[in-house]
């Protein structure tokens, strides 16, 4: 039996609703997956998608990224989608460069928009 895929989930404020939105649309595979996600993130995809195994950490800015990064130094993070908004600056910016930092270190594949999401699943999900 192969072991669950471990995702971690985040996105900015502005790319919440987008995250929830690609959620829904592949829950069935998220099913099988066990998800973390910062805070407000994971609280509003458990909203629309209460079945998933999905542990909420803190809020982004309020240590979330750090706990997400600790978990792929730790190697129990096998992807990350992080839905970035580029458009808006964010006071904790040096947090996601330490949190995309890390997957690069650590070899994990990112994805950091939903077309590179939908790749990374899509290839999931054929095995």
């Amino acid at each position: 039996m192969t072991p669950a895929l471990r995702l971690a989930l985040i996105a900015h404020d502005e790319k919440k609703d987008d995250l929830v939105a690609f959620a829904s649309d592949h829950v069935d595979f998220l099913m099988t997956c066990h998800i973390v996600a910062t805070g407000t993130t994971g609280q509003r995809i458990l909203a629309a998608c209460p079945n998933l195994n999905l542990t909420p950490l803190k809020s982004g800015p309020l240590g979330g990224d750090q706990q997400i990064g600790a978990l792929i130094s730790e190697a129990k993070i096998d992807l990350l989608i992080f839905f970035v908004d580029p458009l808006t600056p964010m006071p904790h910016d040096v947090d996601v460069k330490a949190l995309m930092r890390l997957a690069i270190v650590y070899d994990i594949p990112m994805a950091l928009n939903r077309a590179t999401a939908e790749i990374m699943l899509e290839n999931q999900e054929n095995g």
